[in-house]
């Protein structure tokens, strides 16, 4: 992919040689049908995208927005809206890409009005965004004025979402990384500010990841941390017997509390909780870009506040936390 020299100069410059020295043996495996057996239709879809230069890219305002309409002859037109049309389900955004209004899963602009008042500046900033989905987050945080955003993603879908946008934005300072971070062949210590919304309760061990995320912020740097949570005091978690709101791989959803307490056990300060909200039906629903089941359809009918195994319905809290 035409991405890799772009990325591999900015780890350079962001003083991640570590990571630019690993990721030429890294890089191909990522790309191979071996990894999806979809990638290389994806793939066909992204390079049928016109690449053409615009001036009206918008980063600082609710619908990430490349382009007009008007920019494109229709035949242009109609084969990017076959080509995105063809990536679906888009579950983070919004996005309006030439005219083309995608409408996804979630609201994920809700998440950024809940997170941003409450962060420090991005001006001028590194930052990492960990299980940043297609990079909606990603670009919001450009458009904040950080000088260099990495995102890591490990699903590949999302992955070349992100690339099909960054092919019709053109040239920026913002990468997806497509790996896990434990993947990453070392801790950075190098990043002023580390994302990680929506990735907690997916972790085997929560502990871990927390740690694993001071271990990339330079001392000082800031944690920016969402995630479902439940009621209780300091000594509640829930762990599901099997799904938690039809998802799978849910693995501990801790009280505030409870979260407050890890993050101090690891070793954070400064621990403050800005937000907690109630996600509701219209943050997070099914549309013509992502058809499938959503949230409306994993809350029992009868009682909305329960999902439909009978456990509290998702609440998401955002903490704000300090490298000491």
């Amino acid at each position: 992919m035409t991405e890799y020299p772009q990325l591999s100069e900015s780890l350079i410059t962001a003083g991640l040689t570590d990571w630019a020295n690993w990721l030429p043996e890294a890089w191909p495996k990522v790309w191979s049908a071996q990894k999806h057996g979809q990638l290389p239709t994806w793939l066909a879809h992204v390079n049928a995208i016109p690449e053409q230069a615009t001036p009206y890219r918008r980063l600082d305002q609710d619908t990430v927005t490349i382009g007009q309409e008007s920019e494109l002859d229709p035949i242009t037109y109609q084969r990017l809206l076959t080509a995105l049309t063809a990536l679906k389900p888009w579950r983070k955004g919004p996005y309006q890409l030439y005219g083309i209004t995608i409408d996804t899963e979630w609201r994920s602009d809700w998440k950024w009005t809940r997170v941003s008042p409450h962060i420090s500046s991005l001006k001028n900033r590194l930052v990492l965004d960990v299980g940043c989905g297609n990079g909606y987050h990603c670009w919001r945080m450009l458009g904040a004025g950080a000088r260099c955003v990495l995102g890591i993603e490990p699903f590949m879908l999302n992955v070349v979402q992100f690339t099909a946008i960054k092919r019709l934005y053109g040239a920026a300072l913002v990468h997806l990384l497509p790996f896990t971070l434990e993947e990453l062949p070392v801790a950075s210590q190098a990043f002023d500010t580390v994302f990680s919304m929506g990735v907690l309760y997916h972790r085997r061990s929560p502990i871990e990841h927390l740690l694993m995320l001071k271990e990339h912020l330079r001392p000082g740097g800031e944690l920016v941390l969402e995630t479902l949570v439940i009621d209780g005091n300091a000594q509640t978690v829930l762990m599901p017997e099997g799904r938690y709101a039809n998802m799978r791989n849910v693995w501990f959803i801790p009280s505030c509390a409870t979260l407050m307490l890890w993050l101090k056990r690891c070793g954070f300060s400064d621990c403050r909780l800005v937000d907690v909200t109630v996600t509701s039906l219209d943050e997070q629903r099914s549309t013509a870009w992502m058809p499938s089941q959503s949230l409306p359809d994993f809350l029992n009918p009868n009682d909305l506040s329960v999902t439909i195994e009978g456990l509290p319905a998702p609440k998401r809290a955002i903490v704000i936390a300090n490298r000491t």
